[in-house]
Parts: structure tokens; C-alpha cells; sequence
């Protein structure tokens, strides 16, 4: 019989569904668990804002947590909204026995600035629940509050953490989404003894970000419930929470939450993406003159899944279209996912600057491709193979792909850019890349090209 993980969140209810107990039943699900609830207040809102909250008597929250407790087999858990010192005394003997890693989020002001905490529930929460927090993940406003302290530089978020660390939990995660603007979000994580750990994702420009630190830390609990380790269950959580993030959905006319569903939604792309590589590739093989471009190692094509971070989300042929004796162009392989291929990596790679391009074709090098390239005004990009770091041996081309990162980041224009030039190097082939943000219009683009040799 199929057992999941059974995690558990201790928070209030949002009537919104973004934020609380409904975004954190969402996440662990959404991962691969069986949510649990504890619930310590209802509060009427929206996007726009908190209208009112309820919490039930302190005893009545114990009470469901001693329930949920002696029945079901807890593998981790979560704190949010505690609102009073009541509700805090109450579950913190409860906490103190359990055996299960907790994720301390202390909330204290909601995302529109509807205060979450009252007054007297700060010394509170160092008191009853800090000591039971295997990891305690502050926003900046929180960590300044319970330090005492403005944090604003690296030196700021290292003494932080210490001052957390010293009212007892294990560890600490101060996230830094309330930080200065920048092209990355980065999270300061911490031990006792140990020097802070930035975690850095991609900043996402969204409005929809309401709950986000329920999402976090309701994440984290969940990998924590498959068994990873802190440090692991923290930067995969991360990573769920970007995607839920960069996958919006529009919800309400205010601040709308994650899309929790993304990596399910996701995954329902595969099949898709399959289909879409193998009808291109079929058009591609059928053009008129296509063995012109051929190179000697044979062409391939690659589609990425939506968000691809990997080989494993990005489909590619198993056997490359090559030139056969006839001349023609021989087609036998099959669209697949996983395969740690050159397109793949140049594609992988390109999409760190531009998330647009979800597909690449490599075609041969030569004086006649460059100029078809440009009759067929498609922009392209080069690079220096004799100025690539050195890098561990891998299936696919590691010059290759530092150089489409290359290539792109560094050119003035990268919107403009459809194609990068490798010139190779002796005892590697040369060739053109060609991305386009869909399989069509890649088939589109070759057949430009294949026009312009003409």
C-alpha cells in the first residue's frame, strides 16, 4: 500500500487561498505529500488586504494538534500564523516532544500590512517557539524585528543570524526578497559556528506574490518530509517557489499569490513538447536541399519544456538527421527527454539570458551559411573557444556551452540574436546554432536560410 509523507502546518486560514494554511496544503501536495492542518485563526481576506480575524481559543489549537498528533505519523512540519502568546504557550509543549523536524515561518505582517502578531506575542514566539525551530526563516522586517537591528549589507544578515541563532533554533534563513533590487534574490542561510550561506535565485518581477513566505516554508517542510537534508530541502523549496513564481496565474485584483501547481502543470508539457519536436522534425527533413546544411556529425534539434532548468526538461533527437549515400537526408532517430547533448546545452544555455528561446537546430559551418544567415536576416553571435574556462569532461561540449552564455550575455543587443557561429577548433567541427522561441518558427528560419543559398 502507497504511504506518502504526512506533513503538517500549524497556521491560519487565508479566505483567499493564497497565503496560509491553504497555500501550504497546496505546496506540500503539490510535492508529493499528505498536508495535515492545525488551524489558529481565521481571517476574512482577499488580494487586496485582511478584513478581520478569528482565533479559536488557545486550548482548541492544542487540542488539534494533540488529535493530529496521536493518530497520524508526522514527518515534518511547519509553523506560520500563531497570532497570540496564548495560542504559542499552548502548542509549545507539544512541539518540544516531537520528533519531526519544524519550520519556524514567523509571521508577523501580512504581504498588504495587516499586522498577523499581536504586540505581546513577540517575547512569545522567542520564548515558546524559537527553541522547537529546527529552521527559523525570517523576511528582513522579521529578522530586524526580533534582533533589534536594521540589516542591510552581508556583514548586517551574518550578525542577524547570529542574534537569531542565539534565541535557539538550529538554523536560520533569512530571506531576502525585501531587499535591494538587484537580478537576484538571495537568502542567507545559517548554522551556529558557521559562516552564513547565500542562496541565490533569479529575481521574478511579479505582482503575484502574496504568500510567498507561507509557499517557502511549507516547500522546505515537504522535501524535509522525503528524507533531504536542510541545506537540500531549503534550495529545492527555492527552486519551487521561482517556478511557482515565474508560471503566474492571475487571481483577484490585488496582489495575487503563486501558482502552486506549476510543477504538475509542468509536467502535463511533456508529452506536447514530444509531439511538437517530432512534427518539426519531420518538416525539417522534408525540405527541399536540407543535406546542404547537414554537418558532418549530423544535425539535431532540441525543445525545451516551459521553466526547463535541465537535460531532463529539454527534448532532443536520440539519432541525428544525417546525410545518407543518396545525398538525401536520412531521418531515423526518435524525440526524447535526457539526452546531455550540444543543442540541448546550447539551448539550456541561451535560456539563462533569454527565457524566450525554447528551441535549437545546429547546422554546418561554412562562408555560404553565414551569408544565407544574413540574406535571411537572422542576427548572429560568436565567441572565443581559446577563452573558455576549463571544465570537467561531460558528453556535450563545455567550450560549446559557455560560449552561447557567452555569446548572448555579452552582446549589446541580445534580444536581436538568433543564432550563435562556432568556429571550432582543431579536432572539433565548427557549426551554426539557430534558436527560435518554437519549433515552427525554427522550420521557418531553415528554410530562409536554405533560400539564401540559393
Amino acid at each position: 500500500m502507497k504511504k506518502l509523507p504526512c506533513v503538517l502546518t500549524i497556521a491560519g486560514s487565508d479566505s483567499g487561498g493564497g497565503a496560509g494554511i491553504q497555500a501550504d496544503i497546496k505546496t506540500i501536495t503539490a510535492l508529493g505529500g499528505y498536508g495535515l492542518s492545525v488551524i489558529t485563526a481565521l481571517t476574512a481576506q482577499n488580494t487586496r488586504g485582511v478584513e478581520g480575524i478569528h482565533a479559536p481559543p488557545a486550548e482548541f489549537v492544542a487540542q488539534q494538534l494533540r488529535a493530529v498528533l496521536t493518530d497520524i505519523d508526522v514527518v515534518a512540519a511547519k509553523t506560520g500564523m500563531l497570532f497570540s502568546g496564548d495560542i504559542m504557550k499552548a502548542v509549545s509543549p507539544l512541539l518540544r516532544e516531537a520528533s519531526f523536524p519544524v519550520v519556524v515561518d514567523p509571521v508577523c505582517v501580512s504581504q498588504s500590512g495587516h499586522k498577523l502578531l499581536q504586540d505581546e506575542a513577540v517575547d512569545a514566539m522567542r520564548e515558546y517557539i524559537f527553541p522547537h525551530a529546527a529552521l527559523l526563516t525570517p523576511n528582513i522586517p522579521e529578522a530586524e524585528l526580533f534582533t533589534g537591528m536594521r540589516i542591510q549589507s552581508p556583514a548586517d544578515f551574518a550578525e542577524a543570524a547570529r542574534r537569531l541563532l542565539d534565541q535557539g533554533p538550529k538554523a536560520v534563513l533569512i530571506k531576502g526578497g525585501h531587499g535591494m533590487d538587484s537580478v537576484a534574490s538571495t537568502d542567507w542561510y545559517a548554522r551556529p559556528g558557521q559562516k552564513p550561506l547565500p542562496f541565490m535565485q533569479r529575481r521574478v518581477e511579479t505582482n503575484n506574490n502574496h504568500g510567498t513566505g507561507c509557499t517557502l516554508s511549507a516547500a522546505i517542510a515537504a522535501h524535509l518530509g522525503h528524507g533531504l537534508e536542510m541545506s537540500q530541502a531549503v534550495r529545492e523549496a527555492q527552486r519551487y517557489l521561482n517556478l511557482c513564481l515565474r508560471d503566474e496565474i492571475q487571481v483577484g485584483n490585488g496582489s495575487g499569490p503563486p501558482n502552486h501547481l506549476a510543477p504538475l502543470l509542468k509536467e502535463r508539457e511533456r508529452w506536447p513538447v514530444l509531439r511538437e519536436l517530432a512534427k518539426a522534425v519531420d518538416a525539417l527533413a522534408i525540405l527541399p536541399d536540407l543535406e546542404r546544411l547537414v554537418p558532418r556529425n549530423g544535425m539535431n534539434v532540441a525543445l525545451s519544456m516551459p521553466y526547463a532548468r535541465g537535460f531532463d526538461e529539454v527534448a532532443s533527437l536520440d539519432v541525428p538527421l544525417c546525410r545518407a549515400f543518396s545525398g538525401r537526408v536520412a531521418h531515423s532517430g526518435c524525440a526524447v527527454f535526457g539526452v546531455e547533448g550540444d543543442e540541448s546545452a546550447v539551448l539550456l544555455a541561451a535560456r539563462k539570458v533569454r527565457e524566450d528561446l525554447r528551441c535549437c537546430v545546429n547546422l554546418r559551418q561554412g562562408e555560404d551559411v553565414l551569408t544565407a544567415l544574413a540574406k535571411a536576416r537572422v542576427t548572429a553571435a560568436g565567441f572565443d573557444r581559446t577563452e573558455a574556462p576549463s571544465a570537467p569532461v561531460r558528453n556535450c561540449d563545455a567550450a560549446l556551452e559557455w560560449g552561447a552564455y557567452h555569446a548572448l550575455s555579452s552582446h549589446s543587443h541580445p534580444d536581436s540574436v538568433a543564432a550563435l557561429v562556432d568556429d571550432g577548433a582543431h579536432g572539433v567541427e565548427g557549426g551554426v546554432h539557430v534558436w527560435a522561441a518554437n519549433a515552427s518558427e525554427l522550420v521557418a528560419a531553415v528554410a530562409r536560410i536554405l533560400e539564401g543559398m540559393k
